[in-house]
């Protein structure tokens, strides 16, 4: 693992169809492999629309199978520029059986698995239990040539089980690609995540979607970034209307660091933890 990690994170607004969304974020993508990033993550369900602001079969079509067409260009797309790549879609596992998953992609395009989202929400303009079943898979970490890489995606960052485990499984960094909109939630934005890196004592890459989409009134703010296991933001953080591309050098010898000064996994006791996973 190198001492600095070069890591990339890509929001883009929606571009009106599939192919001419995908196009956009390759060329984002190949803008951070031009400023010498190792590692780049695309917002939740990057090659379409957020369409779970409405409940329609139509966008049963945007599923797609794991390998399959979009997991070839992210092959090719880490073959060509070297980078780590983690590409969250809309997985079809079996016909009427859908995903909300994330690819990960080793910087020589060896395809090296995948994430599903654990926690599903259902409340207005987030009707993602009509499209998604649960994940199943677990919270695999992923070595990586950047070191151990986890996902977590949207929703699941308000849950800090999940967090906890990729910790205890040796991630490095984590992404956590979203599709989160203003109103709700959005002052938690800036909160959540450098907590959790904070808590489980590793960097955490925070990637949002950008711009009102035709579906509904959502209205995704952007605002990625990345966090150190200090809690403190890596660089400032991205546009809150614009495409754009965050490129922030990771001291991964800051983990080290914290760890020996906070030593949360030492001192952790889960022998006194066992209601905390009673139904």
């Amino acid at each position: 693992m190198p001492e600095v990690v070069r890591a990339a994170l890509v929001q883009a607004k929606w571009t009106g169809d599939k192919k001419s969304m995908v196009d956009s974020n390759l060329v984002l993508a190949k803008e951070a492999a031009e400023q010498g990033a190792q590692i780049v993550c695309f917002e939740e369900l990057f090659y379409g629309p957020y369409f779970c602001q409405v409940q329609d079969p139509e966008y049963y079509s945007y599923a797609e199978p794991v390998p399959g067409p979009t997991t070839e260009q992210m092959v090719e797309l880490a073959r060509q520029t070297g980078m780590v790549v983690v590409a969250p879609i809309y997985e079809e596992d079996q016909p009427g059986i859908y995903y909300n998953t994330a690819l990960v992609i080793d910087a020589d395009g060896r395809y090296l698995g995948k994430y599903r989202k654990t926690h599903i929400p259902q409340v207005n303009g987030f009707w993602e239990k009509y499209y998604f079943r649960p994940g199943n898979l677990g919270y695999p970490v992923f070595e990586t040539a950047v070191g151990r890489v986890g996902v977590y995606i949207c929703y699941d960052r308000h849950f800090p089980e999940g967090w906890r485990a990729l910790g205890l499984a040796g991630a490095q960094i984590v992404f956590n690609p979203a599709a989160t909109s203003r109103g709700l939630s959005s002052y938690l934005w800036n909160l959540e995540q450098p907590a959790a890196a904070v808590a489980n004592e590793y960097f955490v890459g925070a990637i949002n979607r950008v711009g009102v989409e035709p579906l509904g009134d959502n209205d995704f703010y952007g605002g990625s970034y990345f966090v150190d296991p200090r809690g403190q933001m890596v660089g400032e953080l991205a546009s809150g209307s614009e495409d754009e591309v965050v490129v922030r050098d990771l001291d991964m010898r800051v983990l080290e660091e914290v760890r020996q000064l906070w030593a949360f996994y030492r001192d952790r006791r889960p022998d006194a933890y066992g209601p905390l996973v009673a139904p």
